[in-house]
């Protein structure tokens, strides 16, 4: 029997209210339990054939005890192969014994849809056969073993998570620089119009209106500001139209690699000195990476910490070679609001090496990384080394504490 493919996590609240243009052809969850011999909610998450296999597919069916009564087929595909633009349709069916047809138009690019289905129980399972026609192009569909879900296994599959939290209590879950916030579609483009010109960097791969996003008619747009600007961007940001939600969510920070301490030290009035923090850092990883600091900058939009420093290569000797260093930090304070204490995130040491000698250079070229090695660059004790000098606390990942 073929798996099951879970359905999209928007599915649930798209069902439940979507835009008034689609309204007639929405599938209305029930989720009481069945009366005896009453009608009966059943539904398919998966159909083989469309579109090679890209099209996310629901088709729900009403049944009386055996007899299909009422079917809706709710499709979402890419405007194009290879494409992660997505379209979708929403058509209420006819039954006419084992034959399901409807006609409607896809909601993105009004193209004419027709739907012919062949539905035949076997054992089990369900076999369909026939054709879905979306504008000029026509898509043969033969999918067997089939396999139905009822309406609780249908809503047990549902997930919403959005990843987004409002009001973290600290910055252990979350990462200080990470925002998110989910929009109305209808919103989507003001809203990220009015990002240009800002000290924001927006992911793109959260611009890509999916499958989940059509369905709930709500897409969560992925930032990376500031931690010090954070704060006031969310609150100007829930109070833009069709701004549903904002929030902190996960970004650079990793816990093992994060320190908690005194923020007193570091502080000028009311604002971190973070060159001063800076300079600190830099002159404790110059002594782990035996290494020269060369510079030190932040990102005006993520806050971002670039430390740079170089060092003779030890492992030709004789070629006076030059290894830089980059290592990638974050300075923030560990909680939103008011609090006594900072975060200081250090990312693992970038190693490039080349021949900075007077003279004709020899040209290089390293085509390992650490990626495709699988191991982590050695920073021979750095995070252990600003953890000591900062007089702070590391986490303990198995209590889920400060030490």
């Amino acid at each position: 029997m073929r798996a099951l493919l879970v359905c999209s996590t928007a599915l649930v609240a798209a069902l439940l209210a979507v835009s008034p243009e689609v309204a007639s052809a929405q599938m209305k969850l029930s989720p009481k339990a069945t009366v005896p011999g009453g009608p009966e909610t059943r539904y398919f998450t998966s159909i083989d054939g469309l579109m090679d296999g890209n099209a996310d597919v629901i088709l729900k069916e009403t049944r009386q005890g055996k007899t299909v009564t009422a079917a809706v087929l709710d499709v979402c595909y890419p405007v194009a192969k290879n494409s992660d633009r997505k379209d979708r349709f929403v058509v209420n069916l006819q039954v006419a014994g084992q034959t399901l047809t409807g006609t409607t138009q896809s909601l993105g690019a009004k193209a004419p849809v027709t739907v012919k289905l062949l539905r035949k129980p076997t054992g089990d399972t369900f076999e369909f056969r026939g054709q879905i026609g979306i504008g000029q192009a026509v898509t043969e569909v033969t999918s067997p073993d089939n396999s139905d879900l009822s309406e609780k296994e249908f809503l047990d599959n549902q997930t919403s998570d959005d990843g987004i939290t409002p009001q973290p209590k600290d910055f252990t879950d979350v990462s200080p620089e990470a925002i998110a916030v989910k929009v109305k579609l209808d919103a989507a483009t003001e809203f990220l119009k009015s990002l240009k010109g800002q000290e924001v960097e927006v992911t793109l791969a959260s611009l890509t209106v999916g499958c989940d996003a059509l369905r709930a008619g709500e897409q969560t747009i992925n930032m990376s500001v500031d931690p010090e600007r954070a704060g006031a961007l969310l609150a100007k940001f829930k109070a833009m139209p069709g701004v549903t939600a904002a929030g902190w969510t996960a970004g650079m920070t990793e816990m093992d690699r994060t320190i908690r301490f005194a923020a007193a030290d570091w502080r000028d009035g009311d604002k971190i000195n973070r060159d001063k923090l800076a300079a600190a850092v830099a002159g404790v990883l110059g002594r782990t990476l035996a290494a020269k600091p060369v510079s030190q900058s932040f990102n005006p939009a993520t806050g971002k910490l670039k430390l740079v420093f170089k060092r003779p290569n030890q492992d030709f000797p004789t070629l006076d070679l030059t290894d830089t260093i980059e290592v990638a930090g974050l300075i923030s304070p560990d909680k939103p609001g008011t609090t006594d204490k900072l975060m200081l995130w250090i990312g693992s040491p970038a190693t490039t090496t080349a021949d900075e000698s007077s003279g004709a250079k020899l040209n290089l070229s390293d085509e390992a990384s650490a990626d495709e090695e699988g191991d982590q660059p050695d920073d021979n004790g750095s995070v252990e080394a600003l953890a000591k000098e900062l007089k702070g606390q590391r986490w303990d990942a198995d209590k889920s504490v400060w030490k």
